[in-house]
C-alpha cells in the first residue's frame, strides 16, 4: 500500500499520517523531516530531497512496508518522482490532496504552537489548488474531521482495519 498525502503546510497531512500509523502497520515518509531535518536544504527545482524521498519510499515498500508519504510535494517539483513511484509500485496506490484556504492552514498551524516557522514561510510554501496532472487525486477539504479523513483514505484504498 502506498498512500500519498499532499498539500500546503499546516493542512493536517502529518497528523493524518500519524493517525493512519496508529491504525495500520506502516512507515511514514515525511518530506519535511527528510528535506529540513535530514538534508537541511531548501525546497525548489533541483532539490536533493526529491531523490532521498524516492529512495526512502522505495526502500520501505521493497521491504514489505505499507507507506504513507506526506508533504507539500509541489506538483512542479515532485510530480515526476510521484508518477514514477506510482507506476513502479505493484500494490495499491492512493493520492490525496489537502486543498484548504490559506487562512485555514494558518489557523491550524497556529493552533499547534509551532515556532519553527510562521506566517511568512507558510505564505511562501502555500500552493492554491496544486493539482498533480495525470493523477487521480482525492481532494480533502477543510470541512472534514480527522477521523472522517482517515476513514475516507482507508476506504478509498481498500485498507482492511
Amino acid at each position: 500500500m502506498l498512500v500519498v498525502l499532499r498539500g500546503s503546510s499546516g493542512s493536517g497531512k502529518t497528523f493524518i499520517a500519524q493517525m493512519l500509523r496508529d491504525r495500520h502497520d506502516l512507515a511514514v515518509v515525511s518530506q519535511g523531516v527528510l528535506r529540513r531535518e535530514v538534508l537541511g536544504v531548501d525546497d525548489g527545482r533541483g532539490t536533493p530531497a526529491v531523490g532521498l524521498i524516492d529512495l526512502v519510499t522505495r526502500f520501505a515498500l521493497d521491504h514489505g512496508k505499507h507507506v504513507v508519504l506526506d508533504g507539500i510535494l509541489r506538483s512542479d517539483i515532485y510530480g515526476p518522482m510521484l508518477h514514477s513511484l506510482a507506476a513502479d509500485h505493484r500494490g495499491t496506490t492512493g493520492f490525496f490532496r489537502f486543498d484548504l484556504p490559506f487562512e485555514e492552514t494558518l489557523r491550524r498551524h497556529n493552533s499547534k504552537g509551532c515556532t519553527d516557522f510562521g506566517e511568512r514561510e507558510l505564505r511562501q510554501w502555500w500552493r492554491e489548488h496544486d493539482v498533480l496532472p495525470g493523477c487521480e487525486e482525492h481532494t480533502i477539504g477543510a470541512d472534514q474531521s480527522p477521523a472522517a479523513i482517515v476513514d475516507r483514505i482507508t476506504t478509498a484504498v481498500h485498507w482492511s482495519a
